[in-house]
């Protein structure tokens, strides 16, 4: 078993990210949190201090929310 497969999932995060030829460490930086409540709902949120984050910046609104959350509130 090669070095790779003892590593944990987050060393193997860290070493992919920055393994890239003008990769800093900053790019393994956290980009989301995941909450998960008792009652079983997980919320996503994008981090504030995200260097990176979806979608084109030109789509980019300045909105107090950018979050995904798994609630179906349809029903």
């Amino acid at each position: 078993m090669g070095s790779f497969e003892k590593m944990s999932a987050e060393e193997k995060r860290h070493d992919q990210l920055t393994t890239a030829p003008k990769a800093v460490e900053s790019d393994a930086n956290p980009r989301i949190d995941v909450t998960e409540k008792p009652d079983g709902v997980t919320r996503i949120d994008w981090r504030d201090d995200a260097a990176v984050r979806p979608g084109r910046s030109e789509d980019r609104q300045t909105s107090p929310s950018n979050s995904a959350d798994t609630t179906d509130d349809t029903k």
